[in-house]
C-alpha cells in the first residue's frame, strides 16, 4: 500500500506591513501516470493542503478544538480528517451496532474499545503526522486523521480547487496529502507577492497517482479478521 505525505514548496512572501490576512486559493490536477490526466473523482475531497509558515512564532495555545469522526453506515465520514496538533476528535456512532475504533501503528496510538449505537468517544491528537484508523469488528472501515502543526489548511472540492483563508503575512509551504499519491518528485514552485492583495493564486499543483492498492489489514490484536466480519449487522453487541 503505498500512501505518502508529500511535501510541495511554495515560498509566498507576503510585505510585513501589510496587516490584512489574505486567501491563498489554487487547483489539484490528478494524473495516473504522470502524462494522462485522471478523471475526477468523489475522492478528490480527501486531499488536504496546508501551509506552514517559514521562521514563524510558535502557535499560541487555543481553546480545546473538537473534530468529528461520524461512524455511519459502517463507514467512517470523512475518510481523511485534517485537524491541528491538541484537538479533541469525537467518534460518535450513528449505526444501529457496535463499532471499537482504534489505531495500532504509524501516528498516535489509541483504542476507544467496545461501545454501543448512540454512544460516542473522544481522542485528543497530540502528535503531527499520520493517524490510520481502523473498526475492530468491520474491516472494511479506515480512515486517516491528518494531524498538523498548521491551522491553515483546506480540503480539496470536487472540482480539485482549494482556498485557505485568513492566512496572515509571511513566507509560507504549501504542503498536500493524498494518500493515493506516487512516489513521483514535485520540483518546488516559488510565488512571491509583494503588493498588499486579497487573494494569493498559486500555481496549480500536479499530483501522480500510482497504482494505489488497499491491502488488507490486522485488528488491534495483530490478528486477522474473523471471516465475514463485514456483513455482521446486529445491534445487541459485537460478533461472537
Amino acid at each position: 500500500m503505498r500512501r505518502s505525505l508529500f511535501c510541495f514548496s511554495l515560498g509566498v512572501s507576503l510585505a510585513f506591513g501589510w496587516a490584512q490576512a489574505s486567501t491563498v486559493s489554487g487547483t489539484i490536477e490528478l494524473s495516473a501516470n504522470g502524462h494522462k490526466p485522471r478523471e475526477q473523482s468523489n475522492h478528490l475531497s480527501d486531499v488536504v493542503v496546508w501551509l506552514e509558515a517559514l521562521h514563524a512564532a510558535p502557535i499560541p495555545e487555543r481553546p480545546l478544538q473538537h473534530a468529528q469522526l461520524l461512524q455511519k453506515d459502517k463507514m467512517f465520514r470523512p475518510h481523511v480528517l485534517p485537524v491541528v496538533a491538541g484537538t479533541a476528535v469525537d467518534f460518535p456512532n450513528a449505526d444501529p451496532i457496535f463499532h471499537n475504533a482504534f489505531s495500532n501503528y504509524d501516528g498516535q496510538l489509541f483504542d476507544v474499545a467496545l461501545y454501543a449505537p448512540g454512544a460516542s468517544r473522544t481522542v485528543v491528537f497530540r502528535k503531527p503526522g499520520v493517524a490510520r484508523v481502523f473498526c475492530n469488528i468491520h474491516p472494511s472501515m479506515s480512515a486517516i486523521i491528518l494531524v498538523l502543526t498548521s491551522p491553515h489548511f483546506a480540503r480539496v472540492n470536487a472540482n480539485g480547487q482549494y482556498q485557505i483563508t485568513n492566512v496572515p503575512p509571511g513566507i509560507y509551504e504549501l504542503h498536500f496529502f493524498d494518500e493515493r499519491s506516487s512516489e513521483a518528485s514535485h520540483r518546488p514552485i516559488q510565488l512571491n507577492v509583494d503588493n498588499a492583495s486579497a487573494v494569493v493564486n498559486a500555481p496549480a499543483l500536479h499530483i501522480v497517482e500510482g497504482d494505489y492498492v488497499s491491502l488488507p489489514h490486522k485488528n488491534k490484536y495483530g490478528q486477522d479478521y474473523a471471516p465475514n466480519s463485514n456483513s455482521y449487522g446486529g445491534s445487541m453487541g459485537p460478533p461472537k
